[in-house]
């Protein structure tokens, strides 16, 4: 039997790389979709690069996504590709709108003209909702983007839709609430954290500075969350669902864990800092991932604190590296 073939974009990020590896186990045949750039970050693929095959495209180019998908043949393609950046979705909101937005109707047209029998998923966030209707959030909760990056997915997440109910295209929409790991960006507020951790810990910073310890989110582990969105392709119809935890912490919580890691008092070292703060807060997101669990038959593995300390364990060690 031939192996299923997989386009993933975004596959050098977080949720590329550990939905890479997913796919990988599973036995299938993974095409990553990179952007010509003298700069490609290969770093969290690079334990992967012999067993994929790495192909051009850009959603800004949607020629260059019909000659990818000619080329791979794929089965399923994973559009986690974006500008996920939030507070650079301010400082670039025409950039983000152009990626994170048109670069899914670029998508779903080129599956639509190469092979309508390609399923198709869409990465959501739960930044859709914004200034939350409701709490918790599930896949009936009004939205209420906060953010041009939120804005943009509200526009991917509705093409989504469209494309899936006019062309009766096999087309999914995961609604994935935070998901973290020792692969996320140092520039977001998680990985800030634990890597300030661990630099305070190796005695190279002194102080970490924060925008709002009273945010709220939704916070789970992104190895969990990759098999939601491969079940989500795997089922009998198409159909769009929140993936989350259940469970709402505070920066404030987060920093906490963090800094008990390193076996440091986080109150010693944490400066609030109002140029951190979001010009439109998002203040409360906890999503209700019922649907989910009943209908894929996905829970979360890996606890809140777990994955904290995988991530200071991760950072702890980097800095050492660092340092030597």
């Amino acid at each position: 039997m031939a192996k299923k073939r997989a386009v993933i974009t975004g596959i050098t990020g977080q949720d590329g790389s550990y939905l890479a590896e997913f796919l990988l186990e599973k036995d299938y045949e993974v095409f990553g979709l990179i952007r010509r750039s003298s700069t490609v970050n290969f770093e969290r693929i690079s334990h992967l690069q012999d067993k994929l095959e790495l192909i051009s495209g850009d959603l800004l180019d949607q020629k260059s996504l019909v000659t990818a998908l000619q080329t791979a043949k794929p089965h399923e393609v994973y559009n986690l590709g974006a500008q996920s950046f939030v507070p650079a979705s301010w400082e670039q909101p025409m950039l983000t709108g152009e990626i994170t937005g048109l670069g899914v109707t670029r998508m779903l047209e080129a599956i639509r003209t190469t092979d309508e029998e390609i399923r198709f998923y869409q990465a959501s966030t739960s930044e859709l909702f914004g200034k939350a209707q409701e709490t918790p959030q599930s896949e009936t909760t009004p939205f209420y983007p906060r953010s041009p990056y939120g804005v943009s997915k509200l526009y991917a997440h509705w093409i989504t839709i469209n494309y899936r109910e006019s062309f009766d295209m096999f087309a999914c929409a995961g609604i994935l609430f935070n998901h973290e790991s020792p692969r996320r960006g140092l520039e977001f507020v998680t990985r800030k954290i634990t890597h300030a951790v661990a630099r305070i810990k190796h005695g190279i910073d002194e102080e970490l500075r924060l925008g709002n310890l009273d945010a709220r989110r939704d916070w789970g582990f992104a190895g969990d969350f990759v098999q939601a969105m491969w079940l989500m392709l795997q089922q009998d119809k198409p159909d769009d669902f929140v993936i989350a935890t259940g469970e709402t912490r505070t920066i404030r919580e987060f920093c906490q864990v963090a800094f008990d890691r390193a076996g440091l008092d986080w109150e010693n070292y944490v400066v609030v800092d109002e140029r951190f703060f979001r010009p439109a807060e998002v203040n409360i997101l906890l999503g209700d991932a019922a649907k989910a669990s009943e209908t894929l038959g996905w829970k979360p593995e890996t606890s809140f604190e777990k994955m904290v300390q995988l991530m200071v364990d991760h950072d702890l060690e980097m800095v050492a590296k660092q340092s030597e």
